[in-house]
């Protein structure tokens, strides 16, 4: 490690735009040397003068966070704008969240809708459950359940979990797909199984009622018990009525 950073080192000093990147990325995660936001960032900017996407990014992101920098929204803008405009995927998603924030921008669901669009069509699952969720709520587009639901399924392939929860709402309700049970526990549980709350909570509701699984007072409290863990109020409540009833779960009416 120490002759890969001193082979960074010195190309970065003779302005190569990777190398600087690399350098930075090494000063703010600590690796093999003394962590240093304040170094991160000017190497960051050095590549970033040079037009390097990835690092006018993180400098977005540093700006953004006040790391090493004083926070500024507009300047964590401008950078992610430059990165933006070059095609990186996770820049025009962060630009979409500061339009829908009004975060150094005017706020502006349409614009934010643009760069989630450029994001989501490279891939990126953020952008993808953003956009579903701006087409499930016609926020900055005309409102369509079938194209929500089109962009949570992508997102959901791909392993994030609140899209997957997202599906899991809209085979619930039978939104734009055939309403089943069944799919949306499968939906639901992957979402949980990587830590979601509302998700935890849902799969606890199903397991309560019997919808899509056997019904098990058991398996609906373990749940609501992961839910409530993470501070949701709703399982924290359901938890309380079992210990209450003294038996795995309440029975409630799905809503």
């Amino acid at each position: 490690m120490d002759v890969a950073i001193a082979g960074w080192r010195d190309a970065a000093e003779e302005g190569h735009a990777g190398a600087q990147f690399n350098l930075g990325v090494m000063f703010m995660s600590g690796r093999g040397m003394a962590q240093s936001d304040e170094e991160a960032v000017q190497w960051f900017r050095k590549a970033a003068d040079q037009g390097f996407a990835t690092a006018q990014y993180f400098l977005g992101l540093m700006f953004g966070e006040g790391h090493g920098v004083a926070q500024s929204d507009e300047e964590a803008v401008q950078w992610y704008r430059k990165a933006a405009d070059q095609g990186f995927a996770e820049a025009q998603y962060k630009l979409g969240l500061m339009f829908v924030e009004g975060r150094g921008v005017a706020q502006s669901d349409e614009e934010a809708v643009q760069w989630y669009r450029k994001a989501a069509d490279q891939g990126d699952a953020q952008a993808q459950n953003n956009l579903g969720f701006a087409f499930i709520h016609g926020r900055g587009v005309a409102q369509s359940d079938v194209e929500a639901a089109r962009w949570y399924r992508k997102a959901a392939d791909q392993g994030h979990a609140t899209a997957q929860h997202n599906l899991g709402m809209m085979f619930f309700h039978g939104r734009a797909v055939a309403q089943s049970d069944e799919e949306a526990v499968q939906w639901y549980r992957k979402a949980a199984d990587q830590g979601h709350a509302e998700a935890r909570y849902y799969l606890g509701l199903m397991f309560e009622e019997g919808r899509g699984v056997a019904q098990s007072d058991e398996e609906a409290v373990q749940w609501y018990r992961k839910a409530a863990d993470q501070g949701h109020a709703g399982a924290q409540n359901r938890v309380a009525q079992a210990l209450s009833d003294g038996r795995g779960a309440v029975r409630a009416e799905l809503e």
